[in-house]
């Protein structure tokens, strides 16, 4: 407690939130925690021995029971109005989400229901689907159309993505679809947040405007502007598949690049003896670039990690990057717990722990560097490799599965990343200022990345470096995450008994641990009814082997990548077949019995 105060009371504040996300408490006995764990924190100021000795567990106690209160209040679901299956609703744009090959996706908010003079406050916000020849969404506007609207299916199996909680943990309680026109009605006026945002529509339809080739465009968009919205679906399989998603979307590193240029920047322009203000306005400048691209849950992660840091190094305290990151962490949550159990919050955490863990042990095992640029290399590829292995459990736990070209691919491309943000951002400035086309330079750009889109392209296809359906349970995760802690010692005095016996412990633990899992598993025989929209799949499982029953249509390989692929992770099946019923039949016969799909 007395090295590391902030992260201790931080993990006893996320077991609060973990306590009331599965043992969900009423509002008494919220409130009857929090009363008697501030009662017991105040018999420390009792100068008793006993209450000395234990007041460090009385403190975390304490932040225990912030914790289930604050998941308390933002666990509470609005009342939701009730929508017929088909209304006429008016609605504004909240933000963009990413497109399929037939719709556009938005998030929105429904204002009323039967024409804008019966506008009321409406606590519903939904998912719209519109068809990609119906005219874009923007800020300016208010709209009003007839839509097919409904609450999101409960998820009815264990292996399945769980989509209505997605959207209900962003406040989101149903999905609408705008089938025909859509009328629009001018606002008499934009709030502020509004014009921000609709200020970076307008770029992103001058990028769409400039002399940058389609592909490049979407690049440009994702990589400065968080816009991935209208990607190409093999650029993102691409990125996916070589582990350099972060790359595609902006996040902490691009942001601490973008800091660190800026900062450059008012330190040429600064006098010395202002240095402090240099850091005031580089921070300024982030947050305002964070604003602008909408402040996405990454790029807010990674400003409050930079702030919290430079904070401490303007109070003269020395700089340390586990108290700022428990503090982010903490002004996070408080505001919003329910971004814990967002896979890219926990990811971004885990790789800066991992950073901060195993950084220097795995430097150390490289020959001292002779220059400035082996010395660069070799603490890009450390870190590159510690972020990498931190985050490989939590990975594989929501992912199942790994590619060991992620490995060459981060240490070929992220030595190229600040060269790639650095010269993305100032092509966006240029076309944001109206300078969208300067061919020399926009052709030597466009080129540049296409040759880095080729080699990833390339990194991608090597299937077989590809290992999917890899499954991972919380159990095992726990022990993985274990080893991690004991990975350092083992680096730092690999002969050394003790470190050897702790690491090797946890691994033998993790073995014994999955393989009763997967003995488990293999005993199982079940038949399973999986529905995905109107199609109807039966499965047969067998010891190690699964049979599938369905109609051939054409959304076979959604049905593989959300019904199959996570059933057969799920139940550790080895093989599995797809029997197809002709278009005519609705039922067939398997094992001398009749299964009806209808």
């Amino acid at each position: 407690m007395k090295k590391q105060p902030l992260l201790i009371l931080l993990l006893c504040f996320i077991l609060g939130i973990l306590f009331q996300e599965f043992f969900a408490q009423t509002k008494f006995a919220v409130f009857l925690f929090l009363i008697f764990s501030g009662l017991l924190l105040g018999l420390i100021f009792l100068r008793n021995a006993f209450f000395q000795n234990i007041k460090y567990f009385l403190l975390g106690f304490f932040f225990f029971s912030i914790g289930i209160f604050v998941h308390s209040l933002n666990s509470e679901k609005p009342g939701l109005p009730n929508f017929g299956e088909k209304e006429n609703v008016v609605f504004q744009l909240v933000r963009k989400l990413n497109s399929n090959q037939k719709n556009r996706k938005y998030v929105v908010e429904i204002l009323a229901v039967g024409g804008l003079e019966d506008k009321k406050d409406f606590p519903a916000s939904a998912v719209l689907s519109i068809p990609k020849d119906v005219e874009a969404l923007d800020f300016k506007h208010y709209y009003d159309a007839d839509v097919y609207i409904h609450q999101p299916e409960e998820t009815k199996n264990d292996f399945q993505f769980d989509y209505k909680k997605y959207l209900a943990r962003q406040d989101v309680y149903f999905q609408a679809y705008l089938p025909n026109d859509i009328l629009k009605t001018e606002k008499p006026s934009v709030s502020f947040a509004g014009k921000i945002k609709q200020k970076r529509l307008d770029i992103l339809d001058k990028i769409n405007d400039s002399s940058l080739s389609p592909k490049i465009q979407e690049f440009l968009k994702g990589i400065i502007l968080a816009d991935r919205t209208e990607m190409d679906s093999q650029t993102v399989k691409d990125f996916n598949q070589t582990g350099l998603t972060h790359l595609l979307a902006i996040s902490g590193s691009h942001m601490v690049i973008i800091f660190w240029i800026v900062l450059s920047i008012f330190n040429q322009i600064i006098p010395v003896k202002f240095r402090k203000g240099s850091i005031i306005l580089s921070v300024l400048f982030i947050w305002t670039f964070a604003i602008f691209i909408d402040y996405g849950s990454s790029v807010m992660r990674s400003c409050l990690m930079i702030s919290c840091y430079y904070v401490m190094i303007l109070l003269q305290r020395k700089p340390d990057l586990l108290h700022a990151l428990a503090l982010s962490a903490f002004i996070l949550l408080i505001f919003d717990s329910q971004q814990l159990f967002d896979v890219g919050f926990q990811l971004s955490y885990l790789a800066v722990l991992g950073i901060w863990w195993l950084t220097n042990p795995i430097k150390n095992l490289f020959k001292t560097p002779k220059s400035k640029a082996e010395n660069f290399f070799y603490e890009i590829s450390a870190m590159t490799f510690a972020a990498q292995i931190a985050t490989l459990p939590l990975s594989l736990y929501y992912f199942h599965q790994f590619s060991f070209i992620s490995i060459i691919a981060n240490l070929l491309i992220i030595p190229l990343s600040e060269l790639i943000i650095v010269s993305s951002l100032l092509i966006v400035v240029l076309i944001a200022f109206g300078f969208g086309n300067i061919p020399f330079l926009y052709q030597g750009f466009d080129v540049f990345v296409q040759y880095i889109l080729k080699i990833i392209h390339w990194l991608s296809s090597f299937d077989s470096l590809m290992t999917g359906n890899i499954p991972l349970n919380i159990w095992e995760l726990s022990l993985l995450l274990l080893t991690l802690y004991f990975l350092k010692f083992l680096v730092k005095d690999f002969f050394n008994p003790k470190h050897l016996l702790r690491y090797g412990f946890c691994l033998l633990a993790f073995f014994i641990v999955r393989i009763s899992f997967d003995f488990y598993q293999y005993d199982q025989e079940e038949m399973l009814v999986h529905r995905f929209y109107k199609e109807k799949i039966v499965s047969f499982k067998d010891k190690d082997q699964a049979v599938f029953w369905m109609k051939e249509n054409k959304n076979e390989d959604k049905i593989l990548d959300f019904v199959i692929n996570p059933y057969i992770t799920a139940r550790r099946v080895d093989d599995f077949k797809i029997n197809y019923i002709p278009d005519e039949s609705h039922a067939f016969f398997y094992s001398g019995k009749l299964y009806d799909l209808k």
